[in-house]
């Protein structure tokens, strides 16, 4: 499998699109003139409300709305990190050895957040998930520094491996390496790109890690509450940390300053992978020239098709996600039981790309075409449940219901992507709204594609003269000469017609 990462830097903001095998799985924007409080992201707040009903808190961190802090999210060393956090802004001239810290009773799991947190209370916090609608950012108190192949967690102990890691003689030689390495004080997580890993690159994570930390702290000791501490690394080198993979071929990037960011940050991490980053100075813009831009809008509007005429229509409410699955007009099989199998384990590969693509996240209710046979509504759910083990979102699917309604919880960290695929109608000078222009000729060559099947070749196609203009443009390598060597269907312009309309007529 190939993947690449399509990076288009603008003024306002940075778009990051991750394909594979040329196909759009992952769209993420960024914004460049102000602080979008992402996930990782350190703030020293302060403590506005005391919420003992939610048992919880509301801390300023700089943001608009209020973040939200449960006490579930305070971890169990919490006390000993406001300890440290006190001593560290206190005496500003040193950064505090972790070591030296004296241990506070842990925080248990059974507790009231009224008894640890007063209002104004400063408070180190970590941003865990993003603002969505309405709501500000969500909180954890349990500190921690992302690493490619390694997390460091201050004041905690030990030596976590990825589940992911099956083999049990690795994931022994792991943790072995990294309690060997790891200085008292810390806790690590190994990750599960970190399996064969060399020891050398793994030690050389841990040191810049153990430096973003102490850099945290002298940040801390020059700021006070309500500030920003540490700044996650923006979203590409995210993206990057987390999905590079040996599959990766290149990195096209639209501006210099972020193309010698990131070969820098993969010189670090990964040396070998260096190469594949690539300044892009075609004269096109970077997403369309990569097809990013016609596969946004074809695959982020409210319908979404897929093979055989089928579609999934995605609807977002305040609560959850609904997605519907139909057949559409035409039949794979005679049999209906049959023919609505076919149709859903379609829709379940779209269902799945569709969940990546836009990143939803919450509760999403997925209403199959309804199926009487129980060995084909477990297939069914075998199969949406294997799709999803490539996802790197936290999510569980339950079987269809009686209804043939399908549940499917997933992990929701920042808003969904949201692209707008409508455009003003030409013919109605905005009275109304079309599909993106992009995808006209698209859905003209599913019109072509059903009249060959049905009449074979010889017709005519009428178009008004803008489109026909088009589709004509170009001596050899026009559309309209491609619908020739295909189709065998003969473009015709034709003034009379509205500009979005089509006609077919039969050669004499």
């Amino acid at each position: 499998m190939k993947s690449e990462l399509i990076v288009d830097v603008q003024p306002q903001e940075i778009a990051i699109a991750l394909t594979e095998d040329d196909r759009l799985q992952e769209v993420a924007r960024e914004k460049r003139d102000q602080d979008n409080f992402a996930v990782g992201n350190i703030y020293y707040g302060r403590v506005k409300k005391v919420m003992p009903a939610l048992n919880a808190v509301f801390v300023d961190v700089g943001y608009e709305k209020e973040a939200f802090l449960h006490y579930l999210d305070l971890g169990s060393q919490y006390r000993t990190l406001q300890s440290y956090v006190t001593k560290a802004v206190s005496d500003r001239r040193r950064v505090p050895v972790i070591t030296k810290t004296q241990r506070q009773p842990e925080v248990g799991k059974e507790g009231q957040i009224a008894d640890v947190l007063k209002v104004g209370a400063p408070i180190l916090v970590q941003v865990s998930k993003e603002p969505i609608n309405t709501k500000g950012p969500r909180l954890t108190a349990e500190i921690s520094i992302a690493g490619r192949n390694i997390v460091l967690i201050p004041f905690a102990d030990g030596v976590m491996v990825s589940q992911k890691i099956k083999r049990e003689a690795e994931r022994q030689r792991l943790k072995q390496l990294m309690l060997s390495i790891k200085p008292a004080g810390f806790g690590i997580i190994v990750r599960t790109v970190a399996e064969d890993k060399r020891a050398a690159e793994l030690d050389n994570e841990l040191r810049l890690l153990l430096e973003r930390w102490e850099q945290t702290v002298k940040t801390l000791q020059q700021r006070e509450p309500v500030s920003l501490v540490n700044e996650e690394m923006g979203r590409t080198l995210g993206i990057i940390r987390d999905v590079l993979s040996p599959d990766f071929t290149s990195i096209q990037i639209n501006d210099r300053a972020i193309y010698d960011e990131v070969r820098s940050y993969l010189e670090l991490i990964a040396p070998e992978s260096a190469k594949i980053v690539k300044l892009y100075q075609g004269e096109q813009p970077i997403f369309d020239h990569f097809d990013i831009t016609r596969q946004m809008k074809t695959g982020l509007g409210r319908t979404v098709g897929f093979k055989h005429g089928g579609y999934l229509i995605i609807d977002k409410t305040e609560a959850l996600f609904s997605i519907d699955v139909n057949s559409g007009s035409k039949k794979i099989y005679e049999d209906q039981e049959e023919n609505a199998f076919q149709f859903n384990m379609l829709a379940a590969d779209e269902l799945v790309h569709q969940l990546r693509l836009r990143d939803i996240g919450g509760i999403i209710i997925v209403d199959f075409i309804d199926m009487d046979d129980k060995g084909h509504q477990q297939e069914l759910y075998d199969y949406v449940r294997k799709l999803m083990e490539r996802d790197r979102a936290k999510h569980n699917v339950l079987p269809l219901s009686k209804f043939g309604l399908m549940q499917i919880t997933r992990q929701r960290v920042r808003p969904a992507v949201e692209v707008q695929v409508e455009e003003t109608c030409p013919t109605c000078m905005g009275k109304g709204k079309i599909q993106s222009s992009i995808l006209f000729t698209d859905q003209i060559e599913e019109q072509i594609a059903h009249e060959y099947e049905e009449h074979g070749r010889g017709l005519k196609l009428h178009l008004h003269p803008y489109i026909y203009a088009y589709v004509t443009r170009g001596l050899w390598s026009s559309i309209a000469r491609r619908w020739r060597r295909q189709y065998g269907i003969k473009v015709v312009e034709n003034q009379s017609l509205g500009m979005l309309e089509t006609r077919f007529v039969a050669e004499k």
